[in-house]
């Protein structure tokens, strides 16, 4: 696309920073935009507030390089959703890689933002998108409140200074998408790194920045006492209804000649085993699409198809253990987890405490929440015959709950 070109839906670009180090705030979970607040990671948060606003077209994410699975697992889903990119070794480094990332989408508009801001809300992005012309950036910010003194280097107060006219920034900083990448090209060239915000670099590059109305919700967590309170007011902020959600889900796989079958999880001796494309463990594949059905993530074959040789005899647990981060990153707890076996034979019953370690051991959940039961099928059908087992599974998950309306 060349420079004069824009998105034809006139959606608004994104970068969000999430390259650095955050050591102020501890390290605990990794990175400060890694913490957990409200059960989520801080850009989880951040993340979910750009990728709803009706507005928001291409998000771009620039992360540190040793960040990448940190990064997939704190943003569940919507890391599909984003263009992740490796950042600099400053916060400017790593937007100019990220504006070089959007130019192929070429938005006229483009936002910048810290990942550690999770509250900034639609109103602030909103005004912010607003205010930015052809050559002209927005940039949200609050009068400083107050009282400013200049420090000595003897560490006592030389004067105080006045606050008429002064702002706090926050972000996102909004800018015409080009001008802002020109500038950053320009102070790239030119080896001038010492800019801590996007405004300060329009400003050397004489692009006008108007100033729009910032939020005191919106702030930046830098400390760890920062992350406590964030983790606070997102726990207790108001009452919740229970999320709780129950997925069903059945499989059955007919014998073939083979010497052993494997039954959640566990290896069981027997004159056949039973037919599959995987390791074809039936009471396992149940609880797979038990636990992807309380997320509303499809079923076992949309993440693992039959006809993708890479699955071609792999232990099952692979299928069940997926499932259970999917449901883990989107905040939800496994409260328990139920199967019951169809077979004439073998017998479970021998194996029931293998199985249930099995299981607690994939789901990380403790064995008095774990159900392995079996049943025939009195002589009836095909099982009733032998030809084959079947399972069915019950999985009840609790997610975080929904605030009223």
């Amino acid at each position: 696309m060349t420079e004069t070109s824009e998105r034809p839906d006139g959606k608004v670009g994104v970068v969000i920073v999430a390259a650095g180090r955050g050591a102020r705030a501890g390290q605990a979970d990794g990175p400060k935009q890694y913490q957990r607040i409200g059960g989520r990671a801080v850009i989880a948060h951040t993340l979910e507030r750009f990728l709803s606003h009706p507005a928001v077209g291409p998000v771009v994410v620039a992360i540190h390089a040793d960040d990448r699975e940190l990064f997939e697992h704190a943003a569940g889903a919507n890391a599909a959703r984003t263009l992740v990119v490796t950042g600099g070794a400053s916060r400017q480094a790593s937007v100019r890689l990220g504006l070089l990332a959007l130019r192929e989408q070429a938005p006229a508009k483009v936002l910048v933002h810290d990942a550690v801001r999770p509250f900034v809300d639609a109103g602030l992005i909103d005004r912010t998108i607003e205010a930015i012309g052809e050559r002209q950036g927005a940039l949200p910010a609050l009068p400083v409140a107050d009282t400013l003194k200049r420090e000595s280097v003897e560490g006592m107060i030389e004067e105080t200074v006045s606050r008429a006219g002064l702002h706090a920034a926050q972000t996102p900083q909004g800018f015409p998408f080009w001008p802002l990448l020109a500038a950053h090209e320009k102070a790239h060239h030119l080896g001038k790194n010492e800019f801590t915000d996007d405004a300060a670099i329009a400003e050397w590059a004489h692009i006008p920045v108007k100033i729009v109305q910032g939020s005191p919700e919106n702030i930046k967590l830098t400390w760890a006492r920062d992350i406590a309170m964030a983790d606070q007011r997102l726990s207790n902020a108001l009452p919740r209804f229970p999320d709780i959600r129950t997925g069903n889900g059945y499989d059955v796989h007919a014998f073939e000649a083979g010497d052993h079958v494997t039954l959640c999880g566990v290896t069981i001796p027997y004159d056949r085993k039973l037919s599959g494309h995987s390791d074809a463990d039936v009471g396992l594949h149940a609880l797979t699409d038990a636990l992807l059905a309380t997320c509303g993530a499809g079923d076992i074959g949309t993440h693992f198809p039959p006809s993708d040789p890479q699955w071609k005899g792999v232990a099952s647990k692979i299928f069940v253990e997926h499932a259970a981060k999917l449901v883990r990153e989107l905040g939800g707890r496994i409260a328990n987890a139920d199967v019951t076996l169809i077979c004439e034979a073998p017998r479970v019953g021998p194996h029931r405490k293998a199985m249930t370690a099995a299981l607690g051991a994939m789901l990380r959940i403790a064995p008095e929440r774990i159900s392995i039961k079996a049943t025939t099928n009195e002589k009836l059908g095909f099982l009733g015959r032998g030809e084959g087992i079947a399972a069915i599974a019950t999985a009840s998950v609790v997610y975080p709950g929904d605030v009223p309306a």
